[in-house]
C-alpha cells in the first residue's frame, strides 16, 4: 500500500444493500471544500460550519436534478476519526442515490479510499497505536459478546497501555546499563544486577502470560473449538444437529457414514463455539475412513473442549473401550472433557450409573489429579430427543466463563502479536541467561534493545510501509 496522506479520500462507510440510511465518508486536507462541491447547503457553507456540527442540503446531477436530500457530519482536525478535516454524508441507501455522489465526490477532487484506509490515517496522525487500528477491524468483524469485549478493550488501548509499561521500564534500564559503558573506567555500576534480575523476571513472566493467552484469545474471536468425539454410530452427528437446530450433518445407521469433520458455529450465551463433527473412532481396514480418524486424532489435540460421545446401548466392555480412548487423547492441563452418556432414552438406568462410576475410576488410574478429574462433567442425553441439551448448552458456556476469569485480563488475538511477544521473550531470555554467565555489559544490553524492539513493532512504534499494506489491506473499504 503506497501512503498518499495528503489526498481527499471518499468511500460508503455501510454496507451496500437496501435500507434507510447510507453513510459516505469523506477525509482530508480538502474535505470540507470537496463536500460543497457536492451538497448545496440551505444556509452557510460545509467549509465554514463549525466541527461537530450537521448541514442539510441537496445533491444536484446533470440537468441539476435533484438525487437526493442528506445531512452531512461536519468534524475539523484534529478531533476526527483521521485527525484530518473529515465530512459525512448521509443519504438514503439506494444504490444508485450512493454510486451517483461517489462520482460526483470523484470529479470534485476525491478519490476512492483503499480497504483500511481511513484507520490507516488515523494511526499516522497519532490518533490511535497500530494495536489500536488493528482492533478496529476485530470490534467490527466480532461475531459474539466475549470476541467483542476482547477487541473493544484493545481498541481503546489497554494492551497497549500494558507494552508501554514493560517498554519503559526495560528503556530505563537499557539506559543505566549503556551509562555504565561511558563511565566503565571508573568501575561504576548504575543498573542494580539484582534489580535487574527481578524486572527481567517479571517481564518474562507477563510476557508469557500474553503469549499463553493467544490459544484462548483466538479461540474466543474465531470460535471455540468443541470436537465432538466418540465410537461409530454414538450420535456425534445427531447432537450436532440437536445443537444446530438443523439437520446439518447427514445421520445413518451405517458405520463410518462420517469420513471427515463437519464444522459449524454457534453462539451460546454470548460465546461463540465452532463445533467440529469428528470421524468415528474404530478398527478399519478402509483407507478413507482410517485418513478421517487420523484428523480426528488431530482435531482432539486441537480443541479447547473435547465432547466425549458413549453410547449407552453398546455392551459394557465396548463402552470402556471408548471413554479408555477419549481420556488417552486429552490433555487435561489445557483442555476440558465433557462425557456424553447418549441413548438414555432407550439404555438401561443402570448402565448410566457403571458407566460413570467406570470413568471416574478410569481419570484415577490414569493419575489424573483430583482437580482436573473434578473438572471432568458427566451428562446423561439423548441427541435424538434432545433430553439433556439444554444442560450441555449450560455446561459449555460455563466452561469459558471460568476460562475467561477477570474482564480485565488480556488476551492476546492476534497472531502477529504472538510472534513479536515470542521473539521480544527470547531476547530477553538471553539477557537473562547472559547476566548469569557473566555476559558483558554492552552485549546484555543489545538484546535488551531488540526486546524492546520487538514489543514497539507492535503498537506501530517501530513499522514500516510493507507492514502497515498487510495490515490494513484486509480491512473493509470504508473504515
Amino acid at each position: 500500500m503506497y501512503i498518499r496522506n495528503e489526498d481527499t479520500i471518499c468511500a460508503p462507510a455501510t454496507v451496500p444493500g437496501t435500507g434507510a440510511i447510507s453513510v459516505i465518508r469523506v477525509s482530508g486536507p480538502d474535505a470540507l471544500e470537496v463536500a460543497d462541491k457536492v451538497v448545496r447547503c440551505r444556509r452557510g457553507t460545509i467549509s465554514s460550519a463549525k466541527g461537530y456540527t450537521l448541514k442539510f442540503g441537496t445533491v444536484h446531477g446533470g440537468s441539476d436534478e435533484v438525487i437526493d436530500e442528506v445531512v452531512v457530519s461536519v468534524f475539523r482536525a484534529p478531533h476526527s476519526y483521521t485527525g484530518e478535516n473529515s465530512a459525512e454524508i448521509s443519504c438514503h441507501a439506494s444504490s444508485y442515490i450512493v454510486s451517483a455522489i461517489m462520482n460526483l465526490l470523484y470529479e470534485a477532487g476525491a478519490r476512492a479510499a483503499e480497504p483500511g484506509e481511513f484507520t490507516q490515517r488515523a494511526y499516522l496522525n497519532g490518533k490511535m497505536d497500530l494495536a489500536q487500528a488493528e482492533a478496529v477491524a476485530d470490534v467490527i468483524a466480532s461475531q459474539n459478546a466475549a470476541a467483542h469485549r476482547i477487541a473493544f478493550k484493545q481498541m481503546k488501548g489497554g494492551f497497549s497501555s500494558e507494552l508501554r509499561d514493560m517498554r519503559g521500564e526495560l528503556l530505563e534500564l537499557v539506559s543505566l546499563m549503556e551509562l555504565e559503558l561511558d563511565f566503565s573506567e571508573e568501575e561504576v555500576e548504575f543498573a542494580d544486577r539484582s534489580r535487574l534480575d527481578s524486572l527481567l523476571s517479571a517481564i518474562i513472566a507477563h510476557v508469557s502470560r500474553l503469549i499463553d493467552s493467544f490459544r484462548l484469545g483466538n479461540a474466543i474471536k474465531n470460535g471455540v473449538p468443541v470436537a465432538i468425539a466418540g465410537a461409530t454410530n454414538t450420535g456425534k452427528s445427531t447432537l450436532l444437529n440437536a445443537l444446530l437446530g438443523e439437520d446439518r450433518a447427514i445421520v445413518s445407521d451405517v458405520h463410518g457414514t462420517t469420513r471427515d469433520t463437519i464444522e459449524e458455529t454457534l453462539n451460546i450465551d454470548g460465546v461463540l463455539f465452532r463445533f467440529i463433527d469428528t470421524a468415528g473412532l474404530r478398527e478399519t481396514s478402509e483407507i478413507v475412513e482410517k485418513i478421517g480418524i487420523e484428523r480426528t486424532f488431530k482435531k482432539i489435540s486441537e480443541a479447547s473442549v473435547v465432547l466425549g460421545m458413549v453410547d449407552l446401548t453398546r455392551d459394557f466392555e465396548t463402552t470402556c473401550e471408548t471413554v479408555r480412548s477419549i481420556i488417552e487423547k486429552v490433555q487435561f492441563e489445557t483442555q476440558k472433557l465433557v462425557i456424553l452418556l447418549n441413548k438414555t432414552d432407550i439404555s438401561d438406568v443402570n448402565k448410566n450409573v457403571s458407566t460413570s462410576n467406570f470413568i471416574v475410576s478410569e481419570l484415577e488410574n490414569k493419575g489424573i489429579s483430583r482437580t482436573l478429574a473434578d473438572s471432568v462433567k458427566i451428562i446423561p442425553i439423548s441427541a435424538k430427543t434432545g433430553t439433556g441439551i439444554d444442560v450441555l448448552r449450560a455446561v459449555l458456556a460455563e466452561s469459558q466463563r471460568d476460562l475467561l476469569g477477570d474482564s480485565d485480563t488480556t488476551l492476546v488475538t492476534n497472531q502477529r502479536h504472538v510472534q513479536a511477544l515470542s521473539d521480544a521473550r527470547a531476547s530477553l531470555l538471553r539477557v537473562r541467561e547472559g547476566l548469569a554467565a557473566g555476559l558483558p555489559t554492552d552485549l546484555a544490553a543489545q538484546d535488551i534493545r531488540e526486546a524492546i524492539y520487538h514489543l514497539g513493532s507492535i503498537v506501530g512504534e517501530i513499522s514500516t510501509d510493507e507492514v502497515l499494506g498487510n495490515i490494513f489491506r484486509n480491512f473493509c473499504i470504508g473504515k
